[in-house]
């Protein structure tokens, strides 16, 4: 069996990435921005097979026809944005700011033979 604190792993998003974050947009909105350290990183996580409409749905319980995700090469950046659970401010908003909702996009395990951290 072998150890999982010794075992190689994948990079994440977030290690490919200068900065990964997310907030609102308006009351209803969420966006998430991937900020990635270069080109190489970028284009791991522009891929469409990579990160697409339904990685995200799966990733937040959302409908997929309801993610809107924006490349942006000449950044190095992906936007993306999906409708709130609840809205903001809500008795059932855990995260008023939507500060946190970026963590399961940030540790999503990038394919085999991407680029490592730089």
């Amino acid at each position: 069996m072998t150890d999982p604190l010794t075992r190689p792993t994948s990079p994440t998003v977030a290690d490919l990435a200068h900065e990964v974050r997310s907030k609102n947009a308006g009351p209803f909105w969420v966006t998430m921005e991937l900020f990635m350290r270069d080109a190489a990183g970028y284009r791991v996580v522009a891929d469409e097979e990579f990160i697409n409409e339904d990685v995200v749905a799966g990733l937040y319980g959302v409908e997929a026809s309801a993610v809107r995700i924006f490349r942006i090469p000449s950044l190095d950046v992906v936007k993306i944005s999906f409708p709130r659970p609840v809205s903001q401010g809500s008795l059932r908003d855990r995260d008023v700011h939507a500060g946190q909702h970026h963590v399961p996009l940030a540790l999503l395990r990038v394919p085999e033979g991407a680029p490592a951290r730089g």
